[in-house]
């Protein structure tokens, strides 16, 4: 059991503190509730721009330099991260100076110069150039595996934005997207770590408490159909084909996610994995396997990634779709069930070492609308079985969900056979989900 709190300020800002008296530092972090998908169209990337444009020195701090120079001072290292629905600036610092620390965020956010815009442009767009090859042609699995996720919506964009709409930023674009979602009323200050929570409220209310709360703008909707597999193949000379299957998941608060958190661990992560023992160390044709889970207010998504050589692609996507075949047929067996439960639990009680980790908890937790506590996660945890596995992987891995990309030196007769390969999948889900357990 760990103590936090919550405050809100008078103008809506939410203040979390967390205090873990035995550690010997602090996390300070803010949450905004702006991510990719509140870019407006044609500004593709605009919420990650100015995330980079408020590290450019504020009204207090007149250069970056001079920022980066006052977090160091109380022991920080200030740093950022944009998704698809938040914003987070956050830093380390010693417990000694949080008073300051917390000064140190609002001045970010508050009092930013927005100076040197060009030649953050410069910077962004290195990072843009990441995902192109030498044609200009994207190659960034999670990127292609989006837009074929999530066509014409914000969530289907990168993060970055385009080489086209990075171009385009104006200052008056960053004010405006600071004017719509930098609010108090659209933000959360957590502090995790040796820390006083009438402290931390003191702080935020001495730092914050002039920040003007205002009208929000509302998500862009989403819906879409998909009914059958869907493939794309991108051409990429490169020694390896890197392989997305990626199937349309579940929204941030379908009680479904505990259960595929544990499907995650079944089918990849560690060295007993399923997908891990079979391509790997049984086949030798990846060198690792990933699986990832993504969550948003209405919609989600789960992945499993490799990249192996074209000439074992056909195999290694045969084999997977055939892990896929078990996990929807049979049962895990207690044994498997509990090792996997053990490690997810070890891994919970981990967390409560890392003032990041917990930051994160409370933190993204509160702005998402979903502070889950470690109590109520481990019995959420306990309370799933192998037929709840089993529930939740027949109508994770139907057939309508499952998107398939490759990026990579994939011949035509290739392609042929891979698209075959996924319709006899499609092909046995139906005919056998009457006869499923």
């Amino acid at each position: 059991m760990v103590e936090w709190r919550k405050d809100v300020l008078p103008n809506g800002l939410r203040v979390v503190t967390v205090a873990v008296p035995h550690l010997h530092s602090a996390e300070v972090a803010v949450y905004l509730k702006a991510g990719a998908r509140d870019d407006p169209r044609g500004k593709e990337g605009l919420s990650h721009f100015l995330e980079h444009m408020l590290f450019r020195g504020t009204r207090d701090y007149p250069s970056g330099l001079a920022l980066e120079t006052a977090f160091e001072a109380i022991g920080g290292a200030v740093n950022a991260a944009t998704d698809a629905e938040t914003t987070c600036v956050y830093s380390r610092i010693h417990p000694g100076h949080l008073t300051a620390g917390v000064r140190l965020l609002a001045s970010m956010l508050l009092h930013p110069l927005l100076a040197d815009i060009d030649t953050e442009k410069r910077i962004v767009t290195e990072e843009a150039l990441d995902d192109l090859n030498e044609k200009g042609d994207v190659v960034d699995v999670d990127t292609v595996a989006a837009r074929l996720l999530w066509p014409d919506h914000p969530l289907g964009m990168p993060t970055v934005g385009t080489l086209e709409s990075i171009g385009t930023f104006t200052i008056e674009d960053l004010n405006d997207h600071l004017e719509s979602y930098y609010r108090p009323n659209n933000t959360v200050l957590v502090a995790v770590g040796r820390v006083d929570a009438d402290e931390v409220l003191r702080a935020a209310g001495e730092a914050f408490g002039g920040w003007e709360s205002g009208p929000l703008r509302p998500l862009v909707p989403f819906s879409l159909a998909q009914a059958a597999p869907r493939m794309v193949f991108v051409h990429d000379e490169d020694s390896q084909v890197h392989l997305q299957l990626v199937f349309r998941g579940f929204s941030l608060r379908d009680p479904r996610l505990t259960a595929l958190r544990l499907i995650r661990r079944l089918m990849s992560g560690g060295g007993s994995s399923r997908l891990h023992l079979k391509l790997r160390e049984q086949m030798g044709i990846v060198y690792s396997v990933d699986a990832a889970i993504s969550a948003y207010a209405e919609t989600g998504s789960f992945s499993l990634d490799f990249s192996t050589a074209p000439e074992t692609l056909f195999a290694a996507v045969t084999a997977t779709l055939d892990e896929v075949r078990r996990v929807v047929s049979e049962l895990v067996a207690d044994e498997e069930l509990q090792r996997i439960r053990r490690w997810y639990l070890y891994e919970l009680e981990f967390s409560a070492d890392s003032c990041f980790e917990m930051q994160v908890r409370y933190g993204w937790g509160e702005i998402a609308g979903l502070v889950w506590l470690p109590e109520q996660e481990e019995r959420e945890v306990m309370a799933v079985g192998s037929d709840m596995i089993l529930a939740v992987a027949q109508g994770l891995f139907a057939p309508g969900n499952l998107n398939l990309v490759a990026v990579g030196p994939v011949p035509r007769a290739l392609q042929e056979q891979i698209e075959r390969c996924v319709a006899e999948y499609e092909s046995w889900f139906r005919e056998n989900g009457a006869r499923m357990p």
